[in-house]
């Protein structure tokens, strides 16, 4: 199979995630993220019924009585089903929800439990989860700094911080709602893109070292047809078990899945393009990588 020449495709690259990146930016100033309720608060509300639930006449039936903003899913049984209310509901109306349920069926519905999360709860959650990010970006550009080198370092940080903007903002754009399984799935992203990224980089500093006679960007053109294949099996077999999981996996993990898709997608493309680019931009050469020769190595190893 002939070589790709992956780097003469990288301007083309660099104008893609800069849209990308324009993109999230504009919809992220204009509209924000769609939060859930694990980050707004609102009211839960878990209800069983006497047989199976059909969840799109649920929703129809809500929305008929006014209930905007509902989110229905199944839990645990087909008979168990969770209704999240956004902030703007109080208990009573919680309550008074349970009550056109019940004048909407011949089933007979049970409230198991209501609960009412605060908006400060929400708060405390948002900002938690920001920092977590932060600072998993902050042991990745540590961690790489000492495991290879400072610009090896600062391209996988830039990779990373390039995957997470832009699930960030595609849920903006699409305005799927926004939970902390979300958030467990770009924090599960991060470490897969860096696995990627770290593979990748491994290659190019080995080869930077072997390979004498070749520019750096011939280089990594050949480090990263050595490892295409190993990165796109990985790839392949991750996103068939997460599309089965956004297909049949339900409401209550659809959100999950699809960060997880979006971001092994991306993050399989920023492990060649972005991290790659970065490496260029910032000027690696194979000095950056040498081995270091102790004193009195040379002479010794000319000493007879």
């Amino acid at each position: 199979m002939k070589p790709i020449a992956f780097m003469k495709g990288r301007f083309v690259a660099a104008a893609i995630s800069g849209v990308l990146l324009l993109a999230t930016v504009v919809s992220l100033s204009l509209q924000q993220l769609n939060w859930g309720l694990d980050f707004t608060g609102g009211t839960l509300i878990e209800l069983n019924y006497d047989s199976s639930a059909d969840l799109g006449d649920i929703r129809d039936q809500l929305v008929g009585g006014g209930y905007e903003g509902a989110m229905v899913v199944s839990f645990g049984t087909d008979r168990d089903v969770l209704v999240r209310l956004p902030i703007s509901y109080s208990d009573a109306e919680g309550a008074r929800m349970v009550e056109v349920l019940r004048g909407a069926t011949s089933q007979e519905i049970t409230m198991q439990r209501m609960e009412f999360v605060g908006p400060q709860v929400g708060d405390e959650l948002r900002e938690q989860g920001g920092l977590a990010m932060l600072l998993a970006l902050g042991l990745v550009l540590i961690y790489v700094g000492f495991r290879f080198q400072i610009k090896f370092a600062m391209g996988a940080v830039i990779a990373l911080a390039h995957d997470v903007l832009i699930i960030l903002g595609f849920f903006s754009i699409t305005r799927l709602e926004f939970d902390l399984s979300v958030l467990a799935a770009i924090l599960a992203v991060i470490g897969y893109s860096l696995n990627d990224t770290i593979v990748v980089s491994d290659r190019i500093r080995e080869n930077l070292r072997k390979i004498r006679k070749m520019e750096p960007l011939g280089v990594i053109d050949v480090s990263l047809n050595e490892t295409l294949g190993r990165t796109l099996v990985t790839s392949l077999t991750t996103m068939l078990v997460l599309t089965s999981l956004a297909v049949l996996g339900g409401d209550m993990i659809f959100g999950f899945a699809i960060a997880l898709l979006v971001g092994v997608t991306i993050g399989t493309y920023s492990s060649i393009y972005v991290a790659s680019t970065s490496l260029l931009a910032l000027g690696v050469t194979k000095e950056d990588v040498a081995i270091p020769v102790k004193e009195g190595e040379d002479q010794e190893a000319l000493t007879p």
